[in-house]
């Protein structure tokens, strides 16, 4: 697949979930951080208070002279033989005790009081290393607290601190996990807001718009060095537009003296055919230079607010036009639906595009038929001729700069495309409907 095909990345969403996991992660950690510390804190037997407690619960009982005992369960079984150094004295909070195991001398002394402590962490004693543990339980005798240690496998007192406190981050990570999710995009998207408002300002520069720059106002420092590279790549653009357009002003203007001293030279020949298609030829060439100096003027126009009387405007322009009209054959009409139609724009480009319409029609209309000029209310004045058409194939390229349906044709290709420029200037519109019967143009300004 093409680069150009590849969709682009959303920064907002790879910045979103980046964020929130990266949260989601600093949340863990913590947690199991604290459990570490725990189990730092805590008696190591943190993973084994659990089995040993279970066991001794479900093994105690009284016998039938009411004294305390402890079953050989297949629980305990179980836990004496995987750990062969098992001790532990189980107690009732009355005194009565049952033990198993050799208990270190050190605990010793503790055994028989093991009964008045509800629960201990017992370590750090000169004469032994073993770390005993006093936990309770409920039993079906009542409380029991049971004084142990001598476990060969202490597991995962880190698991076993997490499976204990889960009532704590549980709802924590219920609560924190939406809100990470929810509140990360919003300001994610808060903090690209700017961005999107500066695309937003970048898709709206017209190559013809001097002096547009973006702003960098609330911008990221990160991203502005983007910015003021744009506005610099826009700048550059600029100066060589201006330069072209001061090129092509120049290279009309000093046209012109070349081409009235040929048409001088060619008036003083003596009359004949050749003098006819000399004169034909030094007057395409004139309206040529002529519209190339339209084209840049047009592209310069400032002045777009002035207000115009539309309907004046297009029957001056069909005034000036009727002889050059009739003298080609054709008949022409002015219409209009409206006495006066105000508008906002160039007083001196709008006539050239309704001109260039008409003269568009006189050129190709086939010099005969009539050619209708109207102006309806909502803004758009239309020029009909009844000549051969425009194929299809052609309609969409006319208006485009030096472009002509057959080569020899007369003109120089600028007429439609300057009626396009002013109607983009004007934020207007120009639109074109041909077939066998005849061609409208219409310009809406």
């Amino acid at each position: 697949m093409p680069e150009a095909n590849k969709p682009t990345p959303s920064l907002w969403w790879k910045l979103s979930w980046q964020l929130s996991l990266v949260i989601v992660a600093v949340v863990a950690a913590v947690i199991i951080g604290l459990s570490v510390y725990g189990v730092m804190i805590l008696s190591p037997n943190v993973a084994v208070e659990d089995k040993i407690s279970a066991a001794v619960a479900k093994a105690v009982e009284r016998d039938a002279q009411g004294k305390f005992q402890l079953r050989d369960t297949l629980e305990l079984q179980s836990l004496k033989a995987l750990n062969k150094g098992l001790w532990y004295v189980a107690a009732t909070t009355d005194g009565a005790s049952v033990s198993y195991g050799t208990v270190p001398a050190p605990y010793a002394e503790l055994a028989h009081l093991a009964y008045l402590f509800h629960d201990a962490d017992i370590r750090g004693s000169t004469g032994t290393n073993e770390i005993a543990t006093i936990e309770r339980v409920e039993t079906a005798v009542g409380e029991v607290r049971i004084l142990f240690g001598g476990f060969a496998d202490k597991g995962w007192p880190v698991l076993a601190l997490l499976a204990g406190t889960y009532p704590i981050y549980i709802p924590l990570i219920a609560l924190a996990l939406p809100a990470i999710f929810l509140t990360v995009p919003r300001i994610v998207r808060r903090a690209l807001a700017r961005l999107s408002e500066v695309a937003r300002e970048a898709s709206e520069i017209e190559p013809r718009r001097h002096g547009a720059r973006l702003s960098a106002d609330g911008i990221p420092k990160e991203v502005a060095p983007l910015v003021f590279a744009f506005n610099g790549t826009l700048e550059r653009l600029e100066n060589e537009f201006k330069k072209r357009q001061r090129f092509l002003i120049d290279a009309a203007h000093e046209l012109r003296t070349p081409i009235a001293i040929m048409q001088t030279r060619i008036d003083g020949m003596p009359e004949g055919q050749d003098r006819r298609r000399l004169l034909d030829d030094v007057a395409r060439l004139g309206e040529t230079a002529e519209q190339l100096l339209d084209f840049e003027r047009n592209d310069q126009v400032t002045d777009l607010h002035e207000t115009l009387d539309l309907v004046d405007v297009a029957r001056m322009v069909v005034a000036n036009f009727a002889p050059l009209a009739i003298a080609a054959g054709y008949e022409i009409s002015f219409q209009s639906r409206v006495e006066s139609l105000e508008r906002r724009g160039c007083p001196s480009a709008l006539p050239r595009a309704i001109g260039n319409l008409v003269r568009n029609a006189i050129d190709h209309g086939g010099n005969t038929g009539m050619i209708s000029v109207s102006v309806s209310a909502d803004g758009a004045v239309s020029v009909t001729d009844e000549g051969p058409g425009i194929p299809p194939e052609h309609q969409e390229l006319v208006f485009e700069p030096f472009y002509r349906v057959t080569p020899r044709s007369t003109g120089a290709g600028l007429g439609l495309s300057l009626v396009k420029q002013v109607a983009a200037k004007h934020r207007g519109q120009v639109t074109l409907v041909s077939g066998p019967g005849g061609t409208r143009v219409r310009l809406k300004v």
